[in-house]
């Protein structure tokens, strides 16, 4: 491969993935493989009249598949999306669904061909003990997914994430065959992002990174794809940043971005515990939230994560151990214009103690390496209005 190629591949982890510059040329065969004979496209409002969209509904056309596609879809996608979406899967008689742009395009995408086929409400199969299983696998439609974005790796999740449109929490639907049967990752689909885009959803990989790497519990496969994706990102994001068009940056970062969504089996932590809430209630941007939790979070964890952020700092060529780690991100966090506080991001008068209480009910909570509690989540939070 010349060194100016940007890499081109097929996986089959965690799902088949179609990797490489101009892939979306395969949407067809993608659905026809995935057994999609006339499939729904769902994406974002943003992104539904952009060319990258009328492009692939082109595609689509041209491959006898129909040209169907339903965009009403939330920055913070919820209930009231996903039943908009059913309806207009069912109407359609569709058999499939294009999962297609950033996170929240995919995660309701994904959302809608697992309710499809089910009679039971949405927060019956929330990410509770086994409650998956109370799911009529055999309605679950098919579904390829598009990422559009390099950071949330909702294309090779087996969860999507939901805000409660009348309580205002973010919820997590899962089965096991939510994941998508195919994936396309196109580095050429993300060239056309904005600078706050391409750095929210990559710092949002890089904690999906981060957290996995972190968490105490065991899982030595993610643990080497979160040390990988971190490097990844440290290498690239800037470069992606900097100049949209370097594809093989592009290319690496949606790579960053499967590693990460993988490596989180091992377990999230408090980034993720507090960033929900704070995007349910506030409307932040979920990458952009992570990164301004990121440095308190690590000197929360310090006493538990020291060492194993020495050996990481080690492999990434940073110097001075975990103090050399926390100033790498927070230098980084910097460069990409990430703002310095909640405050600036937007958070306006935060009901302090309610975000309290639903980050301690926000699963992530349980793979955080250092016990987390009323009071030392208030202190966090705290911090992070203020800004250090």
């Amino acid at each position: 491969m010349p060194a100016t190629a940007s890499p081109r591949a097929n996986w089959s982890y965690p799902t088949a993935i179609r990797f490489g510059a101009g892939r979306i040329s395969e949407i067809g065969e993608a659905c026809v493989a995935a057994g999609i004979r006339h499939p729904l496209l769902i994406t974002d409002r943003g992104l539904a009249n952009l060319p990258i969209t009328q492009n692939t509904l082109d595609l689509l056309e041209q491959a006898g598949l129909g040209r169907a596609i339903f965009a009403e879809v939330d920055p913070n996608p919820t209930e009231l999306n996903a039943e908009a979406g059913i309806r207009a899967y069912r109407d359609g008689d569709h058999d499939g669904v294009v999962a297609f742009g950033g996170g929240s395009g995919l995660d309701l995408g994904k959302l809608v061909a697992f309710m499809a086929g089910q009679s039971r409400p949405i927060w019956d199969f929330e990410d509770i003990d086994d409650w998956w299983t109370r799911a009529d696998a055999d309605g679950i439609a098919p579904i390829v997914a598009v990422p559009t974005t390099a950071g949330t790796g909702s294309e090779v999740g087996r969860a999507s994430v939901i805000t409660n449109s009348v309580s205002h929490e973010k919820k997590i639907i899962f089965h096991p065959k939510i994941l998508p049967t195919v994936v396309i990752c196109d580095p050429e689909l993300t060239v056309g992002m904005p600078r706050p885009i391409t750095a929210g959803t990559g710092m949002d990989a890089f904690a999906h990174c981060l957290e996995a790497f972190c968490s105490p519990h065991y899982h030595p496969m993610s643990q080497g794809m979160a040390l990988e994706g971190m490097r990844l990102v440290k290498e690239n994001l800037p470069r992606a940043y900097a100049d949209g068009t370097d594809i093989m940056a592009r290319a690496h970062m949606m790579s960053a971005a499967v590693m990460g969504a993988t490596a989180f089996q091992k377990g999230l932590g408090a980034i993720h515990a507090l960033s929900h809430p704070i995007g349910a209630v506030h409307g932040s941007h979920h990458g952009t939230t992570n990164a301004v939790f990121m440095q308190a979070v690590l000197r929360l964890n310090r006493p538990a994560i020291a060492e194993r952020i020495a050996s990481a700092a080690d492999y990434l060529g940073i110097a001075d151990g975990f103090d050399g780690f926390h100033a790498f991100v927070g230098e980084m966090n910097a460069a990409l214009g990430i703002p310095g506080s909640l405050a600036l991001l937007g958070v306006v008068d935060p009901d302090v103690d309610a975000l309290v209480d639903a980050a301690l009910r926000d699963p992530s909570c349980g793979g955080n390496p250092v016990e987390l509690t009323r009071e030392n989540l208030t202190t966090l939070l705290r911090e992070c209005l203020e800004g250090s």
